[in-house]
């Protein structure tokens, strides 16, 4: 499947927005309403997220087409390094400790930031290097196909 590279741009301002409100209050649950919006962008795809319901609807409209669109897969797995900062954060602040919540919150606010200030996806640039540095799937022969061929 392949997206509109401006959707996750917009939803990384959302959530540059979000963080940034959570870093300033430490609220846990405005944290964990964070948290499930990057679980359903990593989970069911970028087009069932919140943030992509409202960039379809109400953004993608008024824009003209994407000069080109990228795949799925790398912002989705950017959503799931979401999810897992997030979610540590969560239990930091839940658990009282402070400094994991805002730690945790402030990873994934830089991250969220670069990617809606200049277009820069850190979760996808570490899918992309993860598929190059892991090694590439082996097709297992029987030693006696030699024989029979």
């Amino acid at each position: 499947m392949e997206v509109d590279p401006r959707g996750p741009r917009f939803g990384a301002f959302i959530s540059t927005a979000v963080l940034a409100v959570v870093l300033v209050t430490s609220s846990a649950w405005l944290l964990a309403a964070q948290a499930a919006v990057f679980a359903i962008g990593a989970v069911f795809g970028l087009r069932y997220s919140p943030y992509g319901l409202l960039f379809r609807k109400l953004v993608r409209p008024r824009l003209g087409p994407p000069a080109e669109l990228e795949a799925e897969a790398p912002p989705r797995f950017a959503q799931a390094v979401g999810l897992v900062f997030a979610v540590a954060g969560v239990a930091g602040y839940a658990a009282g400790l402070t400094w994991l919540g805002l730690v945790a919150t402030a990873a994934a606010l830089v991250a969220a930031f670069l990617n809606a200030a200049v277009g820069f996806c850190l979760g996808c640039e570490m899918y992309l290097l993860i598929r190059r540095i892991r090694p590439g799937r082996q097709v297992l022969v029987p030693a006696h196909a030699d024989k029979e061929a």
